[in-house]
């Protein structure tokens, strides 16, 4: 904790303290924990106090109300610093930036803020306060520049004095339960730069005043329930680099003034009903480089213009009505993403995306596409196998699926050169998997997309017609003709993946709620196999009640169709997650390592407390789903089986490769240690940020991980962590992943002592993390003394 004797009446003098990044070198390597001491208020002369990210926690001292010369207060990241806001915070009247962000906060957001006449910094963003409007004295403090009260559980609307803060730069409102319109008085803010609307219950239009903003670099209005036209007077925002409205009812065409915004960078349109065709000026915006229009109801051709966009990263248009031939595409140099799936397109393949030499990711599913896939695509970064049983090369996962007059292969038979180049141990391999194909692909700025869940309602089973068709948790009747309208009677433009059962649907219930729908293929909704897999998913996920286990929340079986209602995830999986790379930025440390330990609690659950063991078969990075807060959680139980003790668990192979237990390619013989293996490798590949497969092809032989240092591995799109604890957990992490990864079944952890370790609190490292070696790690040489 903080020493007491720092705030000494000895030292009362002292006008700057820091502890965080700006920590003095006495405190530098100290992991500080405890609560905040009272006596921190006998510093009168006190300016400047920086606790942030450390291990802080209780409540706020009311005697941080005497540092009444506090300019700068940052008590932010420390997660468990909790109770309300003390009302003597009041008296710091010169108090400029006040961060109280990420942390336990509760009670009110106090409205005595607004007596705070100086802030030009208020963030408050991350709490637990309680349910409640945006305080109204908050329209008092005339000088704020910066207002972040995302994710602080507001209700109700925005109100219109907001327009009395003239000075406003950044006004951050996400992640809300905000209704109502948004205010014409939102015009007045003449200096707003950034402006973050987004995963709220807004309605109606988007007022016409808000076009006034001619400073806006940032315009986020994703994941309400506005409708209404794009306005053309949306040209006069001509500094805007981030608009976003995807998840919306916005109806009419792309309007042509859009092509006038040449500082645009993100362009998000997707899950929308625009309509028209995409203006011809598209390719104007030279410095473009995400474009997301996915799930509308946009036509015509896509125009050869979108060529000249070349700094375009992300092209998605999938799930449209859009025909003609694939334009060209092939001086996008830097395209690592296009998904033109779900349309009319038709014509051949052409050659030139094959000299798009960083695409990672290619879908051109379900379209009227026809001939050859191109040899040249074997120049790209898309994941290239052998196929000897075709006696060619193959992409994987299948993006040609659903063009039933284009061959799935690159042939003729790949050389003997190309084949030692791709070829792999197959307990190694790593093949995308095929379990969701997302339509959000997300902004490479990595912004929150999806609105937030509704809060539960009564139960209610129902049934219709005869039709057997179970809703938990919710009001109203819903059957199966409820489900098939809700989804256009599961039409393509509602897929968000397809896996190996079945494929995925987003479906809006007649409650208003937004679910997912994962219904079986036909052909194998009429496979007895399929068909007990079915139930066998129903009997699991209905029984277990867990934090961290995506929720059931119904079933249906009619008709020979079956499907599956779950809770939907908003940020879709882990996998594409860390494949987008601002998306994968946006996922810091502190964030992947909570992922960790959830998908190791959920694990611990399903083996340690259910009755009989449950045995997930199938972890990967596919089945960790993300919601708005990127929480995790375990999902797909398709292939789960019970474990019955009197049996021998023999059964087909099941599960994603580059994640199977090596062993059961020779024993087919399943047991909680394949989940345990399959854990370790999800647990490299967050903290790489990629699949581990070399890595793992190199642990048979320990002695190549000596020169390899954990530092080097890390996902280097994240900045190296600074945080001494955030250090400890990324090693503890590390070292339990190859503990989980032994060759041997009987030598790996238990998931109930891999959750454990998580729990207990570890001394500091012993080492630097600079100088911790995989090989370290792999035996455990005594990193933290508490292993």
């Amino acid at each position: 904790m903080i020493p007491p004797n720092t705030a000494s009446g000895t030292i009362w003098k002292i006008e700057f303290f820091f502890i965080s990044k700006s920590c003095p070198s006495y405190l530098s390597d100290r992991i500080l924990g405890g609560n905040i001491p009272p006596q921190i208020g006998d510093l009168p002369a006190l300016k400047y106090l920086d606790l942030s990210n450390c291990e802080l926690s209780g409540e706020l001292p009311p005697s941080l109300g005497n540092l009444t010369q506090l300019e700068f207060l940052d008590i932010s990241s420390n997660h468990n610093i909790n109770g309300s806001i003390p009302p003597q915070l009041e008296n710091l009247e010169n108090l400029v930036t006040l961060n109280l962000s990420s942390n336990s906060l509760s009670g009110l957001i106090p409205s005595f803020l607004g007596v705070l006449t100086n802030l030009r910094h208020l963030v408050m963003s991350g709490n637990q306060f309680d349910i409640g409007p945006i305080p109204p004295t908050l329209s008092n403090l005339k000088a704020l520049e910066t207002l972040d009260l995302s994710d602080c559980r507001i209700i109700g609307p925005i109100p219109s004095s907001i327009g009395l803060l003239t000075n406003l730069k950044s006004l951050v409102l996400r992640d809300n339960n905000i209704s109502g319109s948004i205010p014409s008085e939102i015009g007045k803010l003449k200096n707003l730069v950034d402006l973050y609307l987004d995963t709220n219950m807004l309605v109606g239009l988007v007022p016409i005043t808000l076009y006034q903003l001619t400073n806006l670099d940032t315009l986020n209005l994703d994941n309400n329930q506005l409708h209404g036209s794009i306005h053309p007077n949306v040209e006069n925002l001509k500094n805007l680099a981030f608009f976003g409205i995807h998840n919306n009812s916005f109806t009419g065409p792309i309007p042509p003034n859009l092509c006038h915004l040449t500082n645009l960078k993100i362009l998000i349109f997707a899950h929308n009903q625009l309509s028209g065709s995409i203006p011809s000026c598209i390719g104007n915006l030279s410095i473009l480089y995400s474009l997301i229009a996915g799930s509308n109801q946009i036509s015509g051709s896509i125009p050869s213009s979108i060529g000249n966009l070349s700094k375009l990263i992300v092209l998605d248009l999938e799930m449209n009505l859009l025909e003609g031939p694939i334009p060209e595409v092939g001086n996008l140099e830097a395209l690592r993403w296009l998904d033109l799936s779900g349309n009319r397109l038709s014509g051949s393949i052409p050659n030139h995306i094959g000299r798009l030499s960083k695409l990672e990711y290619l879908n051109l599913s379900f379209n009227q596409l026809s001939g050859n896939v191109p040899l040249s695509l074997g120049a790209t970064k898309l994941r290239i196998i052998d196929a000897p049983k075709y006696g060619c090369t193959m992409i994987y996962p299948d993006p040609f699926e659903g063009n039933k007059d284009l061959s799935p292969y690159i042939c003729p038979p790949i050389t003997n050169e190309t084949h030692n180049n791709y070829r792999i141990p197959f307990y190694t391999l790593i093949i995308l998997p095929i379990a969701i194909v997302s339509i959000f692909i997300f902004s490479i700025l990595g912004y929150l997309l999806f609105s937030p869940v509704k809060p539960k309602k009564k139960p209610s089973g129902v049934q219709k017609n005869g039709d057997l068709c179970s809703i938990w948790n919710y009001d109203g009747r819903i059957a199966y003709e409820d489900i098939i309208e809700a989804n256009e009677d599961f039409d393509i433009r509602y897929c968000v993946g397809t896996g190996g059962y079945g494929s995925v649907y987003r479906a809006k219930l007649p409650c208003g709620k937004v679910v997912a729908l994962k219904k079986l293929h036909r052909v194998e909704a009429e496979n007895p196999a399929f068909d007990r897999s079915f139930k066998n998913e129903i009997k699991v996920l209905s029984e277990i009640r867990h934090r961290d286990i995506v929720k059931l929340h119904g079933f249906c079986l009619y008709r020979k169709c079956m499907f599956l209602i779950y809770e939907y995830m908003q940020n879709g999986s882990l996998f594409n997650v860390l494949r987008d790379d601002i998306e994968a930025a946006e996922l810091d440390w502190t964030k992947r390592i909570e992922i960790i330990k959830d998908t190791a609690h959920a694990l611990c659950y399903l083996h340690h407390d259910c009755t009989p063991p449950i045995i997930h078969r199938d972890i990967s990075s596919s089945n960790i789903l993300l919601n708005s807060d990127m929480k995790a959680f375990v999902s797909d139980f398709g292939t789960a089986r019970i474990l019955d003790p009197d049996s021998s668990n023999r059964t087909a192979l099941a599960g994603t490769y580059g994640y199977i237990a090596p062993e059961i390619a020779y024993t087919m013989v399943v047991s909680e240690k394949c989940d345990v293996y399959s854990y370790g490798v999800v647990v490299l590949e967050i903290l790489m940020g990629k699949h581990p497969a070399e890595l793992l092809s190199m642990l048979s032989r320990p002695s190549s991980l000596q020169n390899i240092m954990l530092m080097e591995i890390l996902d280097d799109r994240l900045s190296p962590p600074s945080n001494k604890m955030v250090e400890q957990h990324i090693v503890l992490a590390a070292t339990l992943a190859f503990a989980c990864l032994h060759s041997k079944p009987k030598f790996r952890p238990s998931m109930e002592q891999v959750s454990q370790e998580f729990l207990s609190r570890h001394r500091s490292l012993k080492k630097p993390l600079r100088t911790i070696s995989l090989l370290q790690l792999a035996v455990n040489d005594n990193i933290d003394a508490s292993f």
